[in-house]
């Protein structure tokens, strides 16, 4: 305090509540009977503020005990660990738990801001106030810069400063007096001299005498409350998703990832390679495609010869997720099943506070049941059941593709009240009219789509004979791939329909529209079984948009 008076700065000084720390009221009052500011730092600085939400509501109900016993407006949480959403049930005017950025940091992404910002409690939502302002500290905190970075000078500090003042941005520093060593003091590893905070005072009063602004945290926040429009806090998100799936054909995941792209978010993708012509790395639309695994066919006969591509995606998935984060971290996770414990992959991303989407297309164990006929199986089943409740409890919210299975799935994993349902809708961007410029009088038949048991091919193939005995110019066109392929193509020979049955390679969502559009009779012809029957089926939608 005497070196901020002397220099002729005011500070806020943070103080811990409870726990092994201890504060006088006397101190405070004499702090602000100088001018200075007093504030709430986290509640026993241990760093488990944030374990849960239900622990932190408990927590910040003592919080702000202390903020009405010591009159204050402001709170900082200890190691900067943060949930912003969360600090909305302390009734504070102002937190300042977040950076503009600091690799140093646990929570290493940082608001990527120099001013002060609004943050209003969502709708629906409960707290003592219709929102706060953040105040994120724009130099490197002390520890940060003479600890960590063992600098022998405030030349970071001063270098920063002048990029924030040729941007009328905000100067906010966080400085220990338990770090600072003072005169008559011993050098420690844990100290740096106070004559290097009191040089970064003295530059800041020489080199901007006159220009600056030396208000303490509370005049900022209600400067900010104050203004007739508060900034909002507008920045790009990044955004990685995972799914066991070729992007180039998935509609449900690339309808997603354009969408936040043309917002204006960054979106990794990871995801399988169809073929060895398939670049490992791809920008499509201005998403990023990262193919991570090669699925050159799909001839899984077996539970066995199914799970395990899946088990070595989820390692492939997690290391590049991990690697990734580490380098530049995430905003948010958005898992794609199948299957569900891909979540998992986002295991590191969530220690430092990411939020994880599981987005089902479809549900595991019916899924399961019906593609290797285990649902008569209990034990295979219950594991299932289990997995889908484990990762359903792992991640923060959880999409669902289907009305119809929100109920069973919400009392299986016991995740109600955390579950959205969308459909896929149809991209009518792509699945429009179209004009048919076919040349041939041939009717065609078309199935696009997985060959998988459950589609039903095999029953369409029969249906088809019969079709074909009454128009003899009839042709049935199968785009896709599946473990059902082989078997698909023998009963094609077996039926003696060789000549007008013709099996194509899967194509990209923006081509297989205008091969739709071209056919004259778009065929789905799912079995009628517990996943069948439930199974909500795009192609239909996107025929009848064609």
């Amino acid at each position: 305090m005497a070196v901020d008076r002397e220099m002729g700065f005011r500070s806020v000084f943070n103080f811990i509540p409870e726990g092994d720390y201890r504060v006088t009221p006397e101190v405070r009052q004499e702090l602000m009977a100088n001018g200075f500011e007093v504030g709430i730092h986290d509640l026993e600085h241990d760093g488990k503020l944030f374990a849960s939400r239900k622990e932190f509501e408990w927590k910040a109900k003592k919080i702000n005990e202390y903020v009405r016993d010591w009159g204050v407006s402001g709170f900082r949480s200890a190691f900067m660990l943060r949930n912003l959403e969360w600090i909305h049930a302390l009734d504070v005017g102002y937190d300042s738990s977040t950076f503009d950025t600091d690799p140093f940091e646990l929570q290493a992404e940082g608001s990527g801001t120099i001013f002060p910002y609004w943050i209003p409690r969502p709708e629906g939502t409960a707290g003592p106030r219709e929102g706060y302002v953040e105040l994120p500290y724009t130099l490197a905190q002390d520890s940060t810069l003479f600890l960590v970075m063992a600098e022998a000078t405030n030349d970071v500090w001063t270098k920063k400063l002048d990029w924030i003042a040729a941007h009328g941005g905000m100067a906010l520093v966080n400085v220990h007096p338990d770090y600072l060593q003072f005169p008559g003091e011993k050098p420690s590893s844990r100290t740096y001299p106070v004559a290097q905070y009191r040089q970064f005072l003295q530059y800041v009063r020489d080199r901007y005498a006159g220009q600056y602004w030396q208000a303490t945290s509370r005049e900022v926040a209600k400067f900010i409350v104050g203004l007739p429009r508060k900034p909002l806090l507008t920045r790009k998100k990044r955004v990685c998703m995972v799914t066991h799936s070729f992007y180039e054909s998935d509609n449900r995941v690339t309808r997603y990832a354009e969408s936040l792209v043309e917002r204006g978010d960054h979106v990794d993708i990871f995801a399988l390679r169809r073929s060895p012509e398939s670049p490992a790395f791809e920008t499509i639309e201005g998403v990023n495609v990262y193919r991570i695994q090669n699925r050159f066919t799909k001839s899984e006969r077996s539970a066995a010869s199914f799970v395990w591509p899946l088990i070595r995606f989820l390692a492939s998935s997690s290391w590049n997720l991990t690697r990734r984060h580490a380098k530049k971290p995430y905003d948010l996770l958005h898992i794609h099943n199948m299957p569900d414990f891909l979540v998992f992959a986002g295991w590191y991303p969530k220690l430092g506070g990411v939020q994880i989407i599981l987005d089902i297309h479809d549900i595991v164990p019916e899924f399961y049941g019906s593609k290797f006929a285990a649902g008569k199986n209990r034990l295979a089943m219950g594991g299932l059941m289990l997995m889908e409740r484990c990762s359903a409890g792992f991640a923060n919210h959880v999409i669902i593709a289907n009305h119809l299975w929100k109920d069973n799935y919400a009392k299986r994993t016991g995740s109600e009240g955390k579950i959205s349902v969308f459909i896929n809708n149809v991209d009518t961007r792509t699945f429009r009219p179209h004009k048919r410029i076919r040349g041939t009088e041939k009717i065609i038949v078309l199935f696009p789509g997985g060959l998988q048991w459950h589609q039903g091919l095999d029953i369409a193939l029969r249906a088809f004979k019969k079709v074909r005995a009454e128009l003899p110019n009839a042709e049935f066109h199968i785009y896709g791939d599946g473990n059902m392929k082989p078997s698909l193509i023998a009963l094609s020979s077996e039926l003696e329909l060789d000549d007008c049955v013709r099996f194509f390679e899967p194509v990209r969502i923006t081509e297989i529209a205008g091969v739709m559009a071209e056919a004259d009779l778009g065929v789905v012809p799912k079995r009628a079984d517990s996943f069948g029957n439930e199974a909500y089926s795009t192609k239909i939608m996107e025929f009848m948009s064609l």
